[in-house]
């Protein structure tokens, strides 16, 4: 059984890239798992995942639009999706939500 730093970087990559791709699958198969949720217990949703791929690709000195970032993640389009699966985030999510932001601001 190889150590993952053993593998070639090619193949690293490949793995990497397939994770990733059965994460958005998971995330398309649990719609019911809202953005903010995510926030509150990862400090990370979907649209962050968006911002990293357009971010990954200004490294590379490559041109991604945010919207085609975000629709490539939602399956959809934002506004598509955002209509039919996101809901009203409630009192307890929002100040969830605030106490993790107001904790990670204390940690920096």
């Amino acid at each position: 059984m190889s150590d993952f730093n053993e593998l070639d970087q090619g193949t690293r990559t490949e793995l990497e890239a397939a994770a990733f791709r059965r994460l958005l699958s998971h995330l398309d198969n649990n719609k019911d798992v809202q953005n903010i949720d995510l926030m509150i217990l990862a400090d990370f949703c979907r649209n962050c995942l968006s911002k990293w791929m357009v971010n990954a690709a200004e490294e590379r000195g490559k041109s991604l639009d945010y919207e085609a970032a975000r629709e490539y993640v939602y399956g959809m389009p934002y506004s598509e999706w955002k209509e039919h699966y996101q809901a009203k985030a409630t009192p307890e999510q929002l100040a969830a939500l605030e106490a993790r932001q107001a904790k990670k601001e204390y940690q920096e």
